[in-house]
């Protein structure tokens, strides 16, 4: 989306110090608004985050990229102001207003002085509150949307990704793009993007992340005066995907020298009780970086790739343990080879101390780099509160991270790792590559 941010306002912003350790209290409006708090009064500056659930999932059937389309057209005009009057009122008052769409938060991030808080405030609020969505507006950042949609059809990992979603969500929304497709998004209406503002922007799906020179009674009042007049509540939540992994192996035929692919496998909530250990697993297999798993064996002993990786995804609707390889396309196929063959030799014989304690050393130790400025925390406090976390586990992440012992990340292994199920989406033109499903 488009991002008006001020020199000193980026400035500050990066000033701020690294740090875990953060007091976060949480603070309820006269008008029943809550929020987690941060105060930091060393520099003059405040982060504000503000996360929707629902996102782009809650699109009308028919009406796929409404959300995401909608996202770039709050700052093109709301109240008097149209595009360019809201930019130069952003612009003078030295504040930054981001909104985003994903497939399960619709995302709205704000930087402000405390010299110009109450003016910024009043500004994004209109934004949020009273947007006109002029027809001049929808077209340009329509065409703006349809740009990014023709870009992602020449993009091999793009076209993984989409068939890869379409092969294991069936009917959800996860399954198609939350951008739209060109015919989806060229037949949408003004009334169509009035309607999912109106579904988007609830105080009962919002969670809300502050962090800077701002007091709790302050801030009392700024979320009652930012948030006071948005609507209550919106339309129910997708249900849950049904997910299906064939533990295939599928082609997407596509015209380049380098093939891309997707594989999953059914993943964890992170509210599971083996979570964590779950993630020491991933950071093992393919979330350490160079020191992973699957970098070493594909990457440093076969040399098939410059990179792979695999991580767990906790959606809303889905938990999926899902990774990537980009590879020639007369190597792909030893490359995938070599991942199905590791997944299956974990799943099966675990992993040492060693490797435990070497992926306990990067989870603890980068961890803290996460909190380098007020907007980072406060995405990272909001983040918290959506996904149902204690409000000391900033504090006690670590801790929990530590208690995690090698028969516990083993038994893990055996009971999520299925190799049966590892699903793999090539788009490219590998060579040597049978298709098949289990």
């Amino acid at each position: 989306m488009i991002r008006f941010a001020a020199a000193i306002v980026l400035s500050l912003a990066a000033a701020l110090p690294a740090r875990a350790e953060v007091e976060i209290q949480e603070v309820t409006s006269d008008g029943g608004i809550t929020a987690w708090l941060v105060e930091e009064h060393s520099i003059p500056f405040t982060a504000l985050e503000l996360r929707f659930r629902g996102g782009t999932s809650l699109d009308a059937p028919g009406k796929r990229g409404a959300t995401y389309l909608m996202a770039g057209l709050l700052e093109e005009g709301a109240g008097e102001l149209d595009s360019r009057g809201f930019a130069k009122a952003a612009e003078e008052l030295a504040a930054s207003f981001d909104y985003d769409a994903y497939d399960d938060t619709f995302t709205v991030s704000a930087k402000f002085l405390s010299e110009n808080r109450d003016a910024a405030v009043d500004l994004l609020r209109s934004s949020l509150i009273e947007p006109t969505f002029p027809d001049e507006a929808v077209e340009r950042v329509r065409a703006q949307v349809l740009s990014i949609i023709r870009s992602s059809l020449s993009d091999p990992d793009d076209i993984a990704g989409e068939a890869f979603a379409k092969a294991i969500y069936g009917d959800h929304p996860y399954a198609t793009a939350g951008e739209g497709t060109l015919e989806s998004v060229a037949a949408l209406t003004r009334d169509d993007i009035v309607e999912a503002w109106q579904n988007a922007l609830v105080k009962d799906r919002l969670y809300i992340g502050v962090v800077g020179d701002i007091t709790a009674e302050e801030l009392k009042v700024l979320l009652d005066d930012l948030l006071g007049d948005m609507p209550q509540s919106g339309p129910e939540l997708p249900e849950l995907a049904e997910l299906t992994f064939d533990g295939g192996t599928h082609v997407v035929e596509f015209d380049t020298p380098q093939s891309v692919a997707i594989f999953g496998q059914p993943g964890m909530a992170q509210d599971d009780p083996d979570f964590f250990a779950a993630y020491l697993l991933n950071t093992i297999i393919g979330g350490g970086g160079f020191e992973s798993v699957l970098m070493k064996e594909v990457r440093e002993k076969r040399g098939l790739t410059y990179g792979t990786y695999s991580y767990l995804m906790d959606k809303d609707g889905a938990n999926v343990w899902m990774g990537s390889v980009a590879s020639a396309n007369d190597r792909v196929a030893e490359a995938i080879e070599v991942i199905r063959a590791e997944w299956a030799r974990i799943a099966e014989k675990g992993v040492t101390e060693e490797q435990l304690d070497a992926a306990k050393k990067y989870m603890t130790g980068a961890y803290p780099l996460r909190f380098d400025g007020n907007g980072p925390i406060a995405n990272i406090i909001a983040g918290m509160q959506i996904q149902g976390m204690p409000i000391d586990y900033a504090a006690t992440r670590n801790d929990k991270v530590e208690a995690v012992t090698l028969e516990q990340v083993n038994r893990v292994a055996k009971e999520l790792m299925q190799p049966d199920e590892l699903t793999f989406v090539v788009a490219g033109k590998p060579e040597g590559l049978v298709e098949t499903s289990n």
